[in-house]
């Protein structure tokens, strides 16, 4: 008697039953009605016959490598639920008959695959060409109906919500609904983002505020998805362009905001360093050999711990971080600026202000006029489309350039039209904090200190023989630099010194004086 073994297999986890029932009695019946044993059956629920990489297909190849000796025939409902893909579906079925002498049997449609037999291998040939074309018929209308959803309608046609929103409606008319409590915290991550805070702090603060993404780069994820501005990444299909179209929905964070952060997000990202309250200059302060220094505590006698800056390159600065930090304080209090010079720079800032105010005024006209055209060519182009005088095509192709032109006028506008004046008052109220940079110091987090050093002496201070070395400064700020080399707390070199080039090699290395 000779045996056989069943593969069954289903695209769709929700297929009905009666569906499932149906292909298992057509096998059964083959079985029966030619008197073989079914030796066992393999299922894959779910799984596209587009590929052979299903895990009961990997089971049924593994059970043939094994007892190949023991089966005459493989069984399947139709060739199309064993494989869609027709070449590599004729060399699996050459391989079964011709290294493990197995047949495959296509019930439903009443074949025998034999490949030594010429009018069965065409007819294999011809069954599963069919089937590979029906697959692309089918992923040609799937594609072409969510272009047109996502592209000329707005929908949002996936079954989850992104963070941020919920869904309401039903078929055409579902869509998405701000949900005001995780809108916040997509608000949030812009913010803090744009503000420079590290997104490993970004994500511990949205978790506490209850976003519920986890994963590596849940973040970045949220930053850089277009639904939270209104629009939605489409596929291009066949001629029709693909890029950002806009969706149906509300957007939680304005275009502005979110093309800052995209602009952002494009930039190449810096080597992270662990941020330490007792080493804050650990990734900022450099060696004179170009490399930055590492930090760590050192355990004395007493159990006490005494912190170091180091250079693991050279392995011979060994810096106290005590005397470092007491250091920079002062360098700090030295490049405080006196009353008399802060009055100057409050009278300099009105007049640039009053110039930049003119400035973005007239642009913002300019800006205006172009959106006002864009509009005009938009509805001039809809006239001929509903007038037939224009192809589907030209409409779609002029649509998108449009839309596109309009999304960046808008988002300058966006911009032009913000809160000048509180900025400049911003500004103002802040001037006042150059009289005391020390204390400004002192009271700033690590980030914030990073940041001062980094702008300060723009990304090139050092240390070297027990004080700070710099060939760059703000010069304004530099007013007391003999008084901070006396007290060998700073040598500020300016141009062609000691560190105009420090000997290193990276990013730094052509740098341009302040």
């Amino acid at each position: 008697m000779k045996r056989a073994i069943r593969y069954l297999r289903f695209s769709d986890k929700k297929q009905s039953n009666s569906s499932i029932e149906r292909q298992e009695l057509y096998t059964d019946q083959w079985i029966l009605n030619n008197k073989v044993e079914l030796v066992d059956t393999f299922i894959d629920r779910g799984r596209s016959a587009r590929t052979f990489d299903r895990p009961d297909f990997n089971k049924l190849q593994a059970f043939i490598s094994k007892h190949y000796r023991k089966v005459d025939f493989l069984v399947v409902d139709q060739l199309d639920r064993f494989s869609r893909d027709a070449g590599e579906a004729i060399k699996l079925i050459k391989k079964l008959q011709m290294t493990y002498n197995i047949q495959i049997v296509s019930v439903t449609e009443g074949i025998t695959y034999d490949y030594s037999t010429p009018g069965s291998f065409f007819r294999t040939g011809l069954q599963l060409l069919l089937a590979e074309e029906d697959n692309i018929n089918r992923s040609i209308k799937i594609r072409g109906g969510i272009y047109t959803a996502k592209a000329k309608e707005g929908r949002y046609i996936y079954n989850k919500p992104p963070f941020g929103y919920y869904k309401t409606g039903e078929s055409k008319n579902r869509h998405l609904v701000i949900n005001e409590t995780e809108a916040l915290i997509v608000r949030y991550i812009f913010k803090s983002y744009l503000q420079d805070m590290p997104l490993y702090l970004i994500e511990d603060n949205a978790k506490d505020m209850g976003l519920k993404r986890y994963g590596k780069g849940a973040i970045q994820r949220i930053l850089s998805y277009p639904l939270y501005v209104g629009l939605q990444h489409v596929d291009a299909f066949k001629e029709y362009p693909g890029g950002l179209f806009p969706a149906k929905h509300e957007p939680i964070v304005d275009l502005s905001t979110w093309e800052q952060v995209q602009r952002k997000l494009k930039k190449p990202e810096k080597d992270k360093v662990t941020i330490d309250a007792n080493l804050p200059l650990r990734g900022v302060l450099k060696c004179h050999c170009g490399d930055y220094l590492t930090g760590a505590p050192s355990k004395g006698k007493m159990g006490k711990y005494y912190y170091y800056y180091k250079c693991n390159k050279t392995k011979h600065l060994n810096a106290s971080a005590v005397k470092a930090h007491s250091q920079i304080e002062q360098v700090f209090g030295l490049m405080s600026l006196p009353e008399k010079a802060i009055k100057i720079i409050y009278s300099n800032t009105d007049k640039l202000f009053e110039q930049k105010m003119k400035a973005d005024k007239k642009l913002l006209a300019e800006k205006r006029a172009e959106l006002k055209a864009e509009n005009e060519k938009l509805f001039s182009i809809e006239e001929k489309w509903i007038a037939n005088t224009i192809t589907q095509d030209t409409f779609d192709r002029w649509f998108s350039k449009i839309s596109s032109t309009k999304l960046s006028l808008q988002a300058a506008i966006e911009r032009l039209n913000g809160d000048q004046e509180g900025i400049y008052k911003i500004v103002r109220r802040n001037l006042e904090f150059l009289s005391d940079l020390k204390s400004v110091y002192q009271k700033a987090v690590p980030i914030e200190k990073q940041e001062l050093i980094r702008i300060g002496f723009d990304n090139n201070l050092y240390y070297k023989e027990g004080m700070y070395r710099t060939p760059t400064m703000i010069e304004i700020l530099s007013h007391n630099s003999n008084k901070m080399r006396e007290l060998g707390l700073l040598d500020y070199q300016k141009n062609g010194g000691l560190y105009a080039n420090p000997p290193f090699s990276g990013p730094d290395e052509n740098r341009t004086h302040i």
